[in-house]
């Protein structure tokens, strides 16, 4: 595919269909697709790849740790270990927000509304941040989910074994102590960008511009550090599909919070239902705006999930059912009575026409997705 096959057509994407409705773009951080950002945006900084660089002999010190009773040589707050401690020592996460602060400052000199898109990197690994931050968490402190286990039994055939790069953080099987240590720096990141998000909204509120501004904050698919076994994001558990998801802006009411299931592609409709641009029949996705007023109750039949070839997932009501193909399981849980999935229900004869009823969506929503992948029940 040549460069001139790739220039997206006109209005195809957010950006410019906010470009459309007579907004300013701008764009700094993460870039993970595979069409040039510039051609999308009106204004462009610090474009970054999908994972912070480590040189390779630095990067191996991170997997397979920390083990217990063994020095670990891994720091998540030296900058020597680069990663998201950029060539400068400056955190990525700092200094996104510092180009974010001068998109804003600029945009409030100009009468015209402004789309600024923030893309951290923060939290994906290497999971680092300054000091103070890892200070807040005690590793003595740390809970160890309660669906932990040292081995996932299905970890091979739902794609997430050993060779898998996210898998390879720690040791195998999985201990205690490491997910302790893991999760130490996992919500150390994650405080720090926490900070630095308010940062970027006391820029907007001293711009004078935050009370005419919508703001969406979402995330990457959660880490299980621990939960089921697993690491990584690339499972279809509830620790994993659940990312947050927060809105606020003029017109919307404040401190609501609504466990309807949803997408977050879902924010693209919303977004241009808040800036008055019209949503172009290949959105697929559907404005959250009437399920954040209470005019409606129920967004999405059931929600659909997918993992390469390896997982399918449906979520109805209370109740959602997984497949991992290449292995022929099925886990079905009930999501109210058991949060946190330590229970499999699939192969129960009390449920046997509740798993039939979700295959049946599943494949609903496989062929509306254009879903290709055959699926079948039988053991």
């Amino acid at each position: 595919m040549n460069q001139q096959e790739r220039q997206p057509a006109i209005a195809e994407f957010w950006s410019q269909l906010l470009k459309s409705g007579g907004y300013t773009t701008y764009f700094t951080g993460k870039w993970h697709v595979n069409v040039p950002v510039k051609e999308l945006f009106d204004h462009v900084d610090l474009v970054r790849g999908p994972a912070p660089p480590m040189p390779p002999a630095l990067g191996r010190l991170y997997q397979s740790r920390p083990i217990e009773g063994e020095d670990d040589t891994w720091s998540p707050f030296d900058p020597k270990f680069k990663g998201h401690w950029g060539e400068d020592g400056q955190h990525w996460a700092e200094s996104l927000a510092d180009s974010a602060i001068g998109f804003i400052n600029n945009a409030s000199k100009h009468e015209e509304p402004f789309f600024l898109y923030l893309a951290f990197n923060s939290p994906h690994d290497p999971r680092q941040a300054p000091k103070e931050y890892v200070d807040m968490y005690p590793q003595e402190k740390m809970d160890v989910p309660v669906n932990f286990v040292p081995e996932n039994s299905y970890k091979d055939v739902m794609g997430c074994s050993t060779n898998l790069r996210d898998e390879k953080f720690a040791p195998f099987p999985r201990t205690e102590y490491a997910v302790r240590i893991h999760r130490r720096e996992y919500y150390a990141i994650i405080s720090h960008l926490d900070t630095q998000i308010g940062r970027i909204l006391d820029a907007l509120e001293k711009s004078g511009e935050k009370e005419n501004t919508s703001i969406f904050l979402a995330a990457d698919n959660g880490l299980a550090i621990g939960s089921h076994g697993l690491f990584g994001k690339q499972n279809l558990y509830e620790h994993s599909v659940k990312v947050p998801l927060l809105v606020a802006g003029p017109g919307l009411p404040k401190n609501q919070r609504i466990a309807e299931p949803v997408y977050l592609q879902d924010i693209v409709p919303t977004s241009l239902n808040v800036a008055g641009v019209d949503v172009p029949e290949h959105v697929q996705f559907k404005s959250l705006l009437p399920l954040i007023h209470g005019e409606e109750k129920k967004h999405y039949t059931a929600i659909y999930g997918a993992y390469m070839t390896l997982q399918r997932m449906v979520r109805k009501d209370d109740f959602k059912l997984i497949i991992y193909p290449e292995g022929n399981v099925r886990l079905l849980f009930d999501l109210k009575n058991d949060p946190d999935e330590l229970t499999n229900l699939a192969d129960k004869p009390e449920y046997a026409a509740k798993v039939q009823e979700l295959f049946v969506e599943l494949t609903k929503l496989q062929k509306e997705t254009g879903d290709t992948l055959p699926l079948k029940l039988e053991e």
